[in-house]
């Protein structure tokens, strides 16, 4: 009749907090502090180098926490709707990563119209797959 350990099911399984807020908001951290670090200020010229660095750190600290949260919702987005197409397809392939990175992709980019989500569900699916091709985790 399936599984009935608590951990199957796929609140259980896309919340675990080490697999997905941990290496996705671990990776946001990265490159927020990374992107950060590039920002400007815009009046370069009249800040002393103490408040240059006041406002670098300021960006680093506040595109470090936008990052971090996007990457994890970006994670959890994505493994929740892998969870839920593998429970009703029954299946373990590639067919729920493309489903589920179109679910995802489409998802974070509805805000901006049919179009752009459509763009975002197929980019996304193409890169689930790009991704599960390179790490070959189905025969």
């Amino acid at each position: 009749m399936g599984d009935s350990r608590p951990t199957s099911v796929c609140p259980f399984r896309s919340g675990k907090f080490d697999d997905i807020y941990k290496s996705g908001g671990g990776l946001g951290v990265m490159m927020g502090l990374f992107f950060g670090a590039l920002d400007n200020p815009i009046m370069q010229d009249t800040m002393t180098t103490r408040q240059q660095l006041a406002y670098t750190a300021r960006q680093m600290g506040s595109r470090s926490w936008s990052s971090c949260k996007t990457f994890a919702l970006m994670g959890l987005m994505f493994s929740a709707s892998e969870c839920v197409i593998e429970k009703w397809r029954a299946k373990h392939d590639k067919t729920n990563t493309a489903v589920a990175g179109c679910v995802t992709g489409g998802a974070l980019a509805v805000k901006g119209g049919p179009q752009a989500a459509c763009v975002g569900c197929a980019g996304f699916a193409a890169f689930s797959v790009l991704i599960e091709k390179f790490l070959e985790r189905y025969e």
